[in-house]
């Protein structure tokens, strides 16, 4: 069987499709990728649903894909294409390289990820290579990356106290921290103690995100 060479070998312009929540980010990529020769923007999305759907239609070589968005998130988004075997290639362009955005984002599927401070000629290479089926990884995402690999990980269920998941059930249930003191016969206080330690221990930054980690990892079943 012959391989077929793609766009970014065989010297026809790369297909883009531009995904980000914020209507000036994505006029300037646009802009800054019709501007340069090689290049071909074929669309936006202003979330992930957008996103899959534009994908499907407009088979772009590569999408630019942001994470956090309203209507639609940008892991969820690249589950669903790699789930629907799409051929385009996801490329993350985010503000965060936290490891709950980085590692989701790269199990789902994405072929890199990049951060929006990345200079211009970096970007472009990176689009490049991602049309051409290679990893790109800003330097700090792949040193978040190889730790993650490197550090031996707990069980899901081992990293909190019995009291901290007592108080995380709660939580998602959607408990206020006065009620849940009321129900375990402890301070208010010691319920934001235990939440900060929750927070800490997911890599979380709120409530929501906390549940949201601890479903992903088994922590909360899923009734």
């Amino acid at each position: 069987m012959t391989d077929v060479p793609s766009r970014a070998t065989s010297g026809a312009a790369i297909t883009l499709l531009i995904v980000d929540d914020h209507p000036v980010v994505r006029d300037g990529l646009r802009g800054m990728f019709e501007a340069e020769p090689g290049f071909t923007v074929l669309g936006e999305a202003g979330d992930g649903v957008e996103g899959v759907a534009l994908t499907g239609r407009l088979d772009p070589d590569v999408v630019l894909m942001d994470l956090r968005m309203p209507g639609g998130d940008g892991v969820d988004a690249i589950r669903a294409l790699t789930r629907g075997g799409a051929r385009s290639k996801v490329l993350v362009l985010t503000t965060y390289d936290t490891d709950s955005d980085t590692l989701p984002a790269i199990e789902a599927g994405a072929t890199g990820y990049l951060l929006k401070d990345a200079p211009r000629d970096e970007l472009f290479a990176a689009v490049r290579a991602a049309a051409g089926g290679r990893t790109v990884l800003s330097p700090a995402v792949a040193s978040r990356l190889v730790t993650a690999v490197r550090t031996p990980q707990p069980p899901a269920d081992a990293a909190l106290s019995t009291r901290e998941r007592e108080v995380l059930a709660l939580v998602a249930k959607g408990t206020s921290n006065r009620e849940i003191a009321r129900l375990l016969f402890i301070s208010e206080a010691t319920v934001k103690t235990h939440l900060t330690h929750i927070y800490g221990k997911l890599d979380a930054n709120d409530r929501a995100s906390a549940v949201a980690v601890a479903y992903d990892r088994g922590i909360l079943g899923s009734s």
